[in-house]
């Protein structure tokens, strides 16, 4: 893993946590057996990988993160299981899926509850920060880089398409009006204060399908997405399982029409699973979780 002068690590202080989805339901659906071979590719801090070694006996695991962050707390939180997990630092997009190796392939595609807690990483509004959001900081590209150096109806353009922003068109003229921006809480404001009241005091905060449209084109997740969808297939064994968990329909569409027309997959769940509600009451963020499975097919 290579060293990140910017973000020095306590592993005794990690903050780094995330509440596993769906996790009953992954293991199921993954049929992890005794003596299996399993490929996390967003390992995060270990929540998935730890109940995959733990469902069956000598399961071996290959954990994958783009995040050093994640990557430090998943070695640190699977310490006990070293002789059964390898770690490597990657996006899922680059990994070299070697042929017919997995048992199983899990993706989970949610952002940690990490990512939005850790202030300095520029994620939520909800805190001042520099406007970041870079999941691997080896990235050269930041929010702030497309905020206030793209124009405006590049920004209207993601802001609608990633975002699902209907009022994007409005929200790029206000930050163009009021750049250069500089943190997460400035965009916030200048987004709030260009739609109307109405909307600016509902349900979700205005600022929320922006952040979500900047963070997606930070990261290229939806391009990372198809590449991996398309590669993952063939590096499992078969009769092997790939699950993979969405929280919002740009990520689902792709998930869903990417396992059905794999020709080498069959598709399990004609319908996504969800969470029900004890998990929802627990972890609240699992209420948008949707879980597909597919197998590959018999040769």
């Amino acid at each position: 893993m290579k060293s990140d002068s910017q973000t020095p690590l306590d592993l005794q202080e990690l903050a780094f946590s995330h509440i596993s989805v769906l996790g009953r339901e992954v293991i199921e659906g993954l049929a992890v057996r005794p003596g299996g071979h399993y490929l996390d590719v967003t390992v995060g801090s270990g929540g998935h990988s730890r109940l995959i070694l733990e469902a069956a006996a000598d399961v071996r695991v290959t954990a994958v993160d783009q995040d050093e962050d994640a990557l430090a707390a998943a070695q640190k939180n699977l310490g006990e299981y070293s002789d059964r997990i390898q770690f490597i630092y990657s996006n899922f997009a680059d990994y070299e899926f070697p042929p017919n190796t997995f048992d199983g392939i899990l993706a989970d595609l949610g952002v940690s509850s990490y990512h939005l807690d850790q202030a300095e990483r520029g994620f939520s509004f909800r805190q001042a920060a520099n406007l970041d959001m870079r999941m691997d900081r080896g990235r050269s590209l930041t929010a702030a880089d497309v905020i206030n150096n793209w124009d405006e109806a590049e920004l209207a353009d993601i802001f609608f398409k990633y975002g699902e922003e209907r009022l994007s068109r409005r929200i790029a003229r206000r930050i163009v009006e009021r750049r250069p921006l500089h943190t997460t809480t400035e965009l916030a404001d200048a987004i709030a204060s260009s739609v109307p009241p109405k909307y600016r005091y509902g349900r979700i905060h205005p600022a929320t399908r922006v952040f979500q449209a900047l963070r997606i084109v930070v990261n290229d997740e939806l391009k990372s997405l198809e590449t991996f969808l398309d590669k993952a297939p063939n590096a499992l064994v078969p009769g092997g399982r790939i699950a993979i968990i969405s929280f919002h329909s740009l990520e689902d569409r792709p998930v869903k029409h990417g396992l059905r027309n794999s020709p080498l997959l069959k598709v399990l769940t004609k319908k996504p699973i969800i969470a029900q509600e004890e998990e929802i009451g627990k972890n609240p963020r699992s209420r948008s979780a949707k879980l597909r499975i597919a197998e590959k097919k018999q040769e």
